[in-house]
């Protein structure tokens, strides 16, 4: 038995490093691709829309306003999706609008999820009376409504991409904080962790070097699911005149002008709506599948 011991556990060491590749590959390849397929269309027009658009975003033609998409009577094929009231194009006006909800997307994520990994990671930590009152301050941040926090920005400081950055992470960070709290309070008990303190290493080494990198998957995994949300959070400032302000053009700046007019130009409101929706369920399917991956619990090989 002994020697049958030997020659198995190489056997099982030599093929975890394959499984783990084939794990990897099924997961690609089970990936939904119409979703894939939209979030990298969304990543590359936000970066270079300028540029692949036939007709500028902010040009104004009031002869040709109200023109109906293409394939439809009275429709011009210079104008795939129609004109909006100022007889601006759809069309490019989508494709430039996308970079707003891109960079308050990136801003946002970057922002508070970097603020809500610190503070979750000092307050799982350290525990007590700080973790107590953070997490507090955490859930009065999260139950304070994100409209009526973005409205007193734009009393205080006026409308603007920086409103919508700073009213996202403010129910970010608290969001990060509660998860990344969660993890270290189960990863501060093992093993490693009290063999870091024995050897004397420092608190920001420990909670930085050892127990943050083993907290990163569900970091990651969060900023997945969290596209979509500050996504649909851009759009609806957007739509209530409290984000980025006009000329620059918004999805949810678009469903909002055209409101007036759903009974006779209803493609003004409706692509830049569905531009949304496809946007926002597309990460939230691909942040499911990025979930499944990452925990161990839910893999499925």
């Amino acid at each position: 038995m002994a020697i049958i011991e030997a020659k198995t556990e190489p056997d099982e060491a030599a093929r975890t490093p394959t499984r783990r590749r084939r794990g990897l590959w099924a997961s690609i390849r089970r990936a939904p691709v119409i979703p894939l397929t939209i979030v990298v269309l969304f990543v590359v027009v936000s970066l270079f829309g300028e540029w692949l658009t036939f007709v500028p975003a902010n040009e104004q033609n009031l002869r040709l306003r109200f023109l109906p998409p293409a394939w439809l009577d009275g429709g011009d094929p210079r104008f795939l999706l129609g004109t909006d009231n100022l007889g601006r194009d759809v069309l490019s006006r989508i494709i430039v609008g996308a970079n707003a909800s891109f960079v308050v997307t990136m801003s946002a994520l970057a922002f508070g999820s970097a603020l809500g990994s610190v503070i979750g990671l000092t307050s799982g930590y350290f525990g007590g009376r700080l973790d107590s009152f953070i997490m507090r301050m955490a859930d009065g941040m999260m139950a304070f409504p994100l409209v009526l926090a973005a409205l007193l920005l734009v009393a205080v400081i006026g409308p603007g991409i920086y409103t919508v950055v700073i009213a996202a992470s403010l129910i970010l960070w608290a969001r990060f904080a509660r998860l990344i709290r969660s993890e270290v309070l189960s990863v501060r008990e093992r093993d490693f962790v009290k063999l870091a303190r024995i050897a004397g290493a420092s608190d920001l080494r420990i909670m930085f070097i050892h127990i943050l990198p083993n907290v990163l998957n569900s970091v990651v995994v969060l900023l997945t699911l969290q596209l979509g949300f500050v996504i649909i959070v851009e759009a609806t400032l957007s739509f209530l005149g409290a984000g980025v302000p006009p000329p620059t053009p918004t999805w949810g700046q678009m469903v909002a002008s055209g409101r007036t007019y759903i009974d006779t130009a209803w493609w003004i409101s409706l692509f830049p709506g569905l531009a949304i929706a496809g946007v926002v369920l597309s990460f939230n399917l691909l942040g499911d599948r990025l979930r499944d991956y990452l925990d161990p619990k839910l893999r499925q090989l």
